[in-house]
């Protein structure tokens, strides 16, 4: 049997590097991958990470991809780091995108400077109030929000495919699943027409994470989510309440993931239809491990994960190869970036055998109350001989 044990001072170093051993770790399983299925490494390669960053709307497009990631990846790392699994973050990003899209479905005529900004929030509030119900449930009575949050994704999809095919969709369509086209209005500002479909939504995501990560850094509320996050019983003592941390933890993570959605259907789709994202909320789970669960670091990992999108369409219309090879890359830098986490602050060892600077365990049922003083003083002792050692 192989067991885990904790490491009492894992390496800083390494643990700083981790994404990048990650990352290269993950290509090499790539070229060990691209020769099984018979093509050349290079080329795969080259058709994945380089070809996607050589033409001008090419970038638009990782921006394009990288802003759902960027905004549900912030709002995880707050969810996370604060000992909650929301893991249902593309339910909460398809409720945001239906509650913004009220706007410019059943008030088309509502067209004005304030259209956009009301889709904004309200996306915010659909996400918000999805991802309060498994919060509450844990909160109230302990219920598993990892099932309950994950159970909602699919209600959420139902939900919109029943919406597009049924009282939303278009009557103007052609008996096709999606509603009315969004007006200009009601439509997420490129930030250039000419060169590609990138819109300030990019922009609105780089504000919030290093606005999250501010939060997290320098104010009362990021200490008390990271200390509850570490220790409940703590948290409780320094006057935290940890029911109210894991409520304000899916109250903000879901109003990231709907403004995602409501941004994403604003901006780059322009309407509601059956499938809105292509798994933004799971990929996001990678951006915030990736980026170390920190809301800066989310940043430069949804621009990665972005590129695995975007370098599977490549290398699908250059190789001919599935399009579930962006798949396969993000499991693999998920189970990289979890391994290297797991060496990093564990030691491997076989089950059974004795741990090198500890004692044998003796039961406790036959320690006396001398053997307990020397056994206490043994175990004091041997921190002391590793510091002069």
């Amino acid at each position: 049997m192989i067991a885990l044990d904790k490491r009492p001072n894992p390496s800083a170093l390494y643990a700083t590097l981790s994404p990048f051993i990650a990352l290269a770790l993950t290509l090499i399983a790539g070229v060990i991958l691209f020769l099984a299925i018979g093509k050349s490494p290079a080329a795969a390669l080259y058709a994945y990470f380089i070809e996607p960053l050589t033409e001008g709307w090419s970038l638009h497009e990782l921006a394009v991809k990288a802003t759902p990631l960027i905004l549900i990846g912030a709002g995880l790392c707050i969810a996370f780091l604060s000992g909650n699994w929301n893991i249902g973050a593309e339910g909460q990003l398809v409720m945001g995108a239906i509650a913004g899209a009220l706007v410019p479905v059943l008030m088309p005529e509502f067209r004005n400077i304030l259209t956009l900004p009301l889709m904004l929030c309200l996306g915010m509030l659909g996400g918000a109030l999805w991802a309060s119900v498994p919060g509450l449930l844990k909160a109230k009575f302990g219920t598993s929000e990892i099932l309950t949050s994950l159970m909602l994704v699919y209600v959420a999809q139902l939900f919109l495919d029943w919406l597009v095919r049924g009282p939303w969709r278009d009557p103007a369509g052609y008996n096709f699943p999606q509603t009315v086209r969004f007006s200009p209005e009601a439509t997420m500002p490129a930030i250039d027409y000419a060169s590609g479909r990138a819109h300030w939504g990019f922009g609105i995501a780089i504000i919030v994470a290093l606005a999250l990560w501010y939060m997290l850094a320098r104010t009362r509320r990021g200490f008390s989510l990271r200390v509850t996050g570490q220790s409940p019983r703590a948290a409780r003592f320094g006057g935290f309440s940890p029911g109210r941390t894991t409520m304000f933890a899916f109250l903000l993570s879901g109003a990231l993931a709907g403004l995602a959605g409501i941004i994403e259907v604003s901006g780059a789709i322009g309407q509601l239809r059956p499938t809105i994202s292509p798994g933004y909320g799971f990929t996001a789970i990678i951006v915030a491990f990736l980026g170390r669960l920190n809301p800066a670091g989310a940043i430069l990992a949804g621009l990665v994960l972005a590129l695995s999108y975007l370098g599977g369409e490549a290398a699908q219309i250059t190789l001919g190869v599935s399009d579930k090879i962006a798949r396969v890359f993000q499991g693999m830098i998920l189970f990289f970036v979890l391994g290297c986490d797991t060496l990093i602050n564990y030691r491997i060892r076989l089950k059974g055998a004795s741990v090198s600077g500890t004692a044998a365990v003796t039961p406790a049922a036959t320690v006396g109350p001398e053997q307990k003083r020397d056994i206490d003083a043994a175990a004091g002792a041997v921190p002391e001989a590793g510091r002069h050692a």
